[in-house]
Formats: C-alpha cells, structure tokens, sequence
C-alpha cells in the first residue's frame, strides 16, 4: 500500500504524465455523459422492451461494447464497433486487393489513405446499421417516441443524430491517444465494458444469495476462484511469449542438429494477441444487423438460423465463433509477421539461424516454426473466448458470466495492461520507480485500430 501511495505521488508530480491523465479522464466522462443522452423524441420511460430485449443473447454483448447506450436509445446507441468492421475490413482488403497493398506500402502517406477510407467505410456501415438500430427500437418500443412525432419525419434525423454520435465517439477516442494516455478507441471499448461490471457482480451475488438453487458462499467462491484462473491465463495471452528458443523451435519442425550457444527467433506464442477474438466478434453481430431489418415473427429457415446465431450460449454460435477464431488468428499472424523480410532483416545484419542456410530456407524454416506455435495459441484464444459459455453451465448470470472470458475479459486485461506500461514508461524515463518492482509490465502491443 505504502509503495502504491508514493507510486501516485509520482505521478502526480510529472506534469505532463498528470496532464494526460486528466484529459483522458475529461473525454472518458464525456463518453459515459453522452450513453445517457437519448436520442431527441425519445421518452426514456418507455424503453423497458428494448431493455428487456438487451438483457440476454447477443444483443447484451452490444450494448456492454456500447457501455450501455444501446439499451438507451442514446446518441451514442451504435458505439465504436461499426469504426471497428471498417477498420477489419480495411485489414482484409489490405492484404486481398493489390492496389490497398500498394498503399500500405507507402509509409506515412499510404496510412493517411488508408485511414481516410477507413472513415468513408465507417460512415457506409453506419447508413445501414442506423436505419436497422431504429426499425428495431420501433418495433420493441413502438410507443416511445413522443406524442406528435411521427416514425417517418423521426427516422431521418436521428440516423444523422446516430452517425455523427458514433464519428464524435471516434473523434474523442483519437483525441485521448494524442493527447492522453492509451489507445483511446481500444480505452473507450473498455470503459464501456468495465461500465457494467459493478451491477452484474450485484445481480451474481443476489442471485447466488437469493435462490434456493443459487449455491450460497460456497458456489461464490468458487466462482470466484474460477475467474482469478481465467484472469491470469488472459494476461498470460495478452502478454504472450514474447521470444521462442531456437532449440524448441528446432524439435518443433523435426529438425534434431541443435548446436552452439542458446539462441532465439523474434516470435511470440501469441503473435496476433486480442485481434483475431475481436475480428471474429465483429462477423458475429452481423446477425444481428440482418435480424434488426426482418420481423421478429418470422418463422423462415433464415430467420430461425439467425435467432440461433444470436444466442451466445448455443452450440452452433460457440462452434463458429471458434473456428473464426482460429482462422483469424492465423490470418492476423501471416499479415503482421513476414517471414520472407526477417530472413532478409537476419541475413542483412549477419544473423543465421544454426543449421538453416540464409535466405529462403530461413524465411521456409521461419514460417514453418510460426505455423507450429500459432497453433497452440489459436486453440488458446478459441477456449478462453468460449468461456462465458462454460460460465452460465454453473448458473452464472448472463452479465456476469462475460467477465468469465470471451472478448470482453480480453479486451479488459489487455487494454489495462497497455495503459500501465505507458505510464511506467513515463515514470522509468523519469528516474522513478515503475508500477511493479518484480519487473516491466509488457503492454499487449496491440495495433491501434
């Protein structure tokens, strides 16, 4: 405790630091300030269906990304996930589509580009999940709109209303990782999430307190135990192994002749980290967005699939969710380690690998390694994503049961470890001492979105 203080002590003395923390802090509250504003003709009192509605399945993963403001009707209502699709998007059409490779390539110039078609797709998503998100809201709460308003002269304001609530979401996140501390869309995420942590952890220990089949303080703490585990085996994921022996790489491709000095090869268990979970999610409310455009007594073969998919406890949506899961993991491997330019960065810098020549049987034997041990990481990433699944088995509340893995606890851990590693950096660089004195707190290293 006593190092806790003076931890805080210094960094309310580095200005700069306290600064920043300030002003993420200011744009925080105005996030959370902005998913409580409702959206101008919107009577709050009658939203009780489309909160109903938001309580369970697919749509409360929604509205804990949105911090909320889903189930509100706010001007915030869409959040930061349809940036989020375009950003992934943008991703895939980088690596499928040779005129976006060649304006990645182009340094600085080409992320600008990239960044200004990332927001022209965002604003594309958002004129179709706008109209979807209000045609649901009419037909959960049709008689929520004020007395003298009509659904038609309503619509076209508030889809203006929602979009630009979504971009100045955007605009705030950007903001907090110039001028704060944090990348400030990933920040957002999590405050939203973190948001309805004290109020599920309420309903847990009612529920568990309460009902005769709830289990008592024995059920609880095994809960409890339970999460503590998921929590550790997150930061484990989230920071990774961070170099692998050349040794086991060796065993790894079959490959017996291991000589000389220990040594090791630039790669990480978990080289994708959160990524694949989070891309893997965002193909997953795309039922979701079908299901707001079709009616809800629809007794089609689609619509029964889409009801299915939108049920996060169902087999079929955890069987899916890990196989995206998997899929993008090494997806997301292969775009952001190259193996071709570390065998060429390697040879360059007159570095070899015992037993492999240079050049391409290094770049063969590089992605042949990666391959190996992206594969225990991926099955890694599927289970813990599936985790809430397991969680409501045991009777555990559906809100609460998202703190037990799944994107949301991976979101949380790494989100939190990459915001302490920036402020221990402004401390070390100061001559102070860092947040833990076991060693530095490695930040998940995530690519800002």
């Amino acid at each position: 405790m006593k190092k806790l203080i003076e931890t805080l002590k210094n960094i309310w003395k580095i200005e700069d630091l306290r600064m920043r923390l300030l002003i993420t802090l200011l744009f925080v509250a105005i996030y959370r300030f902005g998913s409580f504003v409702v959206l101008p003709g919107i009577n709050p009192a009658k939203l009780a269906d489309l909160q109903s509605q938001t309580a369970g399945g697919l749509m409360s993963l929604l509205d804990m990304f949105s911090g909320g403001a889903f189930s509100n009707a706010s001007i915030f209502a869409l959040g930061i996930m349809p940036y989020i699709t375009a950003s992934i998007l943008m991703q895939l059409l980088a690596v499928a589509v040779p005129y976006f490779q060649k304006m990645q390539r182009e340094g600085e110039s080409g992320r600008k580009k990239i960044s200004a078609y990332t927001r022209y797709l965002t604003v594309a998503i958002l004129a179709f999940q706008a109209p979807g998100y209000l045609i649901n809201l009419k037909m959960q709460s049709g008689a929520a709109l004020a007395s003298g308003i009509s659904w038609s002269a309503f619509m076209v304001p508030a889809i203006i209303i929602l979009a630009a609530g979504s971009m100045f979401i955007l605009w705030l996140g950007e903001r907090i990782t110039d001028k704060g501390i944090g990348n400030g869309v990933s920040l957002i995420i999590m405050i939203g999430i973190i948001a309805r942590l004290p109020q599920a952890f309420i309903q847990e220990v009612t529920s568990r307190f309460t009902a005769i089949t709830g289990g008592g303080l024995v059920m609880f703490l095994v809960e409890i135990i339970i999460l503590y585990a998921v929590v550790c085996a997150a930061i484990v994921l989230v920071q990774g192994v961070r170099k692998v022996p050349v040794q086991y790489a060796k065993r790894l491709v079959g490959n017996k002749q291991v000589g000389g000095a220990r040594q090791y090869i630039p790669l990480k268990l978990f080289a994708a980290n959160v990524m694949p979970i989070i891309f893997a999610q965002a193909i997953m409310f795309i039922p979701l967005s079908l299901a707001q455009w079709m009616s809800p007594d629809s007794t089609s073969w689609l619509m029964q699939g889409i009801r299915t998919m939108m049920d996060h406890h169902s087999f079929a949506y955890n069987i899916v969710f890990a196989i995206l899961i998997i899929a993008f993991t090494y997806f997301y491997t292969a775009i952001t380690l190259n193996p071709t330019q570390m065998a060429e960065d390697m040879k360059r810098n007159n570095g070899f690998i015992p037993g492999v020549k240079p050049g391409k049987e290094t770049a063969e034997y590089i992605d042949t390694v990666m391959s190996r041990i992206t594969l225990p990481g991926s099955l890694f990433i599927a289970f813990i994503a599936i985790m809430p699944a397991f969680a409501s088995l045991l009777n555990v509340q559906d809100a609460f049961s998202q703190f037990f893995g799944g994107t949301s606890l991976l979101i949380l851990v790494g989100v939190v470890l990459d915001t302490l590693a920036q402020i221990e950096s402004h401390l070390l660089m100061r001559h102070y001492d860092g947040l833990l004195s076991s060693g530095r707190i490695h930040g998940r290293g995530m690519a800002a979105y």
